[in-house]
């Protein structure tokens, strides 16, 4: 593959993890943090921007587990353990910085930083990563994009929510009701850059 036909894969690659599947919006998936935080546009940004970290640095090294130990000891079959081994350890580096640099967030985030452990979102991520066959470039360019993504999905809800704080919504849409059908709405609007890819790269 030449160097420009790589750069048009990987910007397509990046563009479908952003925008036309975001994990959030289109996949459904991380949808526990998105909810549970996006109440605050600050911790949104620092959820997010501790998503694309766990995110990249864990398809980095699933990438490799899975290509050099687990393919030739053949026990691919337990490629989700250990996935999210790398995952729960990359999580507790994140947490035990935040605790030691950024307490303030640390303590904004509470439950909702260790749940990145668990987090469907990143394990989707290093598996399809897997199961597209992508080699490190594609993997690591996919990791960023849905980090992005995901992060652009929360900070979106995040900013909505707080608007919504200041209008006068019925009592009983107020909370999470009216955060579901925001969610809905921004769903069916990520729906429209379906295609886009194939709009821009026919030919």
């Amino acid at each position: 593959m030449s160097g420009g036909a790589l750069l048009i894969k990987l910007f397509a690659i990046f563009l479908a993890a952003v925008l036309i599947q975001n994990f959030v919006f289109i996949r459904f998936l991380g949808l526990c943090p998105y909810m549970g935080v996006s109440s605050s546009l600050t911790n949104s940004i620092g959820m997010g921007l501790a998503v694309i970290f766990v995110m990249t640095l864990a398809s980095f090294f699933t990438f490799y587990i899975y290509h050099y130990v687990l393919v030739p000891l053949k026990i691919t079959y337990l490629r989700t353990i250990f996935f999210i081994l790398v995952i729960a350890g990359l999580v507790q580096f994140v947490e035990m910085f935040l605790q030691r640099y950024m307490p303030n967030l640390y303590d904004a985030l509470g439950i909702y930083l260790p749940l990145i452990t668990t987090n469907c979102a990143i394990l989707g991520v290093t598996i399809l990563n897997i199961n597209s066959n992508y080699n490190l470039a594609e993997t690591l360019t996919n990791a960023i994009g849905s980090g992005l993504g995901f992060t652009l999905a929360i900070t979106l809800m995040a900013a909505t929510r707080e608007r919504l704080e200041l209008e006068g919504i019925p009592k009983a849409f107020r909370g999470l009701p009216i955060a579901f059908i925001t969610a809905a709405l921004m769903s069916i609007a990520f729906m429209g850059f379906s295609g886009i890819d194939r709009a821009l790269f026919a030919g």
